[in-house]
């Protein structure tokens, strides 16, 4: 599913982050930038070991945060570690906003052009999916209404349920 929005395109798509051939993805983090399983799992697998040597010797960002490091051997030249909320921590909705438009400030802060996404804290964090699009893929949204060289954010989903409830959700926004 894609979406014209000012001068972008968003799209929505079932696939691998991790074979995604835009100027950064986005590594659903945690606190300590540490890649242990899932997206952050395969993105250390398939990238190797200088992207965690990278968040080595950048040693951590906050909830909401994010950081850059480059894409080690992965198709993409950048991947975003943005920290999403755990459930139940208080204040989650905000915090998701926040790792979510840094992402995107970053990326135009480092001259790129195209980005693609996780449902960052969905897995483990625990964060419902319904909510998680509504939150992400509108704060994509209005930043692509406001001044940014982005010309493509995907958000990439792992699984047809979860392409599912993004891809209804953008028809609503």
């Amino acid at each position: 599913m894609e979406k014209k929005v000012g001068q972008a395109v968003l799209e929505v798509n079932q696939c691998d982050i991790t074979e995604m051939d835009t100027d950064a993805i986005v590594n659903a983090a945690n606190a300590q930038l540490i890649l242990g399983g899932g997206v952050a799992g395969a993105i250390r697998t398939k990238g190797g070991p200088k992207i965690q040597e990278e968040c080595d010797t950048i040693g951590g960002t906050f909830v909401g945060g994010a950081v850059i490091t480059t894409g080690g051997n992965l198709k993409a030249r950048h991947v975003i570690h943005a920290v999403g909320p755990r459930m139940g921590e208080g204040n989650e909705e905000e915090k998701l906003k926040n790792a979510t438009l840094n992402s995107l400030k970053l990326t135009d802060e480092n001259n790129l052009t195209s980005i693609t996404f996780p449902a960052i804290s969905t897995g483990i964090f625990g964060f419902p999916k319904e909510r998680c699009a509504e939150i992400m893929l509108g704060t994509a949204i209005d930043y692509l209404e406001g001044d940014t060289r982005l010309k493509r954010v995907v958000f990439c989903l792992h699984g047809a349920s979860s392409c599912e409830i993004f891809s209804e959700t953008l028809k609503r926004l």
